[in-house]
């Protein structure tokens, strides 16, 4: 693939077969959608299996040979990571693993089955424990983590010690900073890839600003959400639909020239909205003691060890 990458014209995907976490609404939905039109046999990982199966039946309606099968995982449940890790396990092979589920946005504090604040607890701690598990079978297949970050991230600092449980919540600082955990940690995963030697590689992208209201409506799929003629128009010069959102995560997942440790967003000013492209995190998600305190915490909290 070259830098004339179309992302809605896709190489053949056909023989690669992608993990999608939460690929059942929203980015999740078209970034699976994306892949399976492409020909990529697609792995739906998620909490919900009616919602999955609505996925499934949507992106079958408009392309019926599409490959796209579920996998039941619920990240605020270490024991269903733990589960749906070992069947992932069993797969002949796994090219990319697309991180993406995520909680967003819950204005009273909620907790994780193990007790964790959610949007920590299933942002970061959940798809840690994930790859933590995985990662011998994505290191033999020489496959590709994709971590799914947000522009969040820039109003926070590295300071994870109390993010599973906070003294005071704070759902905009928990979301934020469950964000910066997730590329931290996918930045550092990079970092300890290379060092090995492993043929796995792990890389970041994020969606930009992707609003419902500007997303195409697809039946029995939660991807769209109506809003006024004017939040429409105050909104469009710097935000996208989650269909155009997926851009980066698809291109992240499957381009040949996505290399270990990039990060890849839209390319609009800002990174809001736009064609995917290599862009630049903040310097403070790249902080490798402040991830490598985050790893040890994270093993600490889940009982899962990084074996890297």
């Amino acid at each position: 693939m070259t830098q004339d990458w179309i992302p809605n014209a896709l190489p053949p995907l056909h023989g690669k077969t992608v993990v999608v976490t939460g690929g059942n609404a929203g980015l999740g939905y078209f970034t699976s959608e994306q892949l399976a039109e492409a020909g990529a046999k697609v792995i739906i990982a998620a909490r919900n299996p009616q919602k999955a199966k609505a996925a499934i039946t949507a992106i079958k309606a408009r392309f019926p040979e599409a490959d796209v099968t579920y996998q039941h995982l619920d990240l605020a449940s270490l024991a269903s990571v733990r589960h749906a890790a070992a069947q992932l396990s069993e797969l002949e092979h796994i090219d990319s693993l697309v991180a993406n589920a995520g909680v967003i946005g819950s204005p009273l504090r909620q907790n994780t089955v193990d007790g964790f604040e959610l949007q920590f607890g299933t942002n970061h701690l959940g798809h840690f424990a994930l790859v933590a598990e995985l990662i011998p079978a994505l290191a033999a297949h020489g496959s590709r983590i994709v971590h799914v970050g947000s522009v969040s991230h820039r109003w926070v600092r590295p300071d994870f010690t109390t993010a599973a449980h906070p003294r005071k919540y704070s759902s905009y600082r928990s979301y934020a900073l469950s964000k910066l955990a997730v590329m931290s940690f996918g930045f550092e995963l990079a970092h300890r890839l290379e060092l090995m030697g492993s043929p796995a590689t792990s890389v970041v992208a994020h969606p930009g600003y992707s609003r419902s209201m500007f997303t195409p409506r697809r039946p029995g799929v939660a991807t769209y959400r109506p809003a006024s003629a004017l939040q429409q128009r105050f909104s469009r010069p710097f935000a996208q639909g989650k269909d155009a959102g997926g851009w980066p995560l698809v291109r992240a997942a499957v381009d040949d020239e996505v290399r270990n440790g990039d990060y890849w967003g839209p390319d609009e000013p800002f990174q809001l909205r736009g064609r995917p492209a290599l862009v630049r995190p903040q310097s403070h998600a790249l902080e490798r003691n402040a991830a490598s305190r985050l790893i040890d915490l994270s093993q600490e909290l889940t009982g899962f060890r990084l074996d890297l």
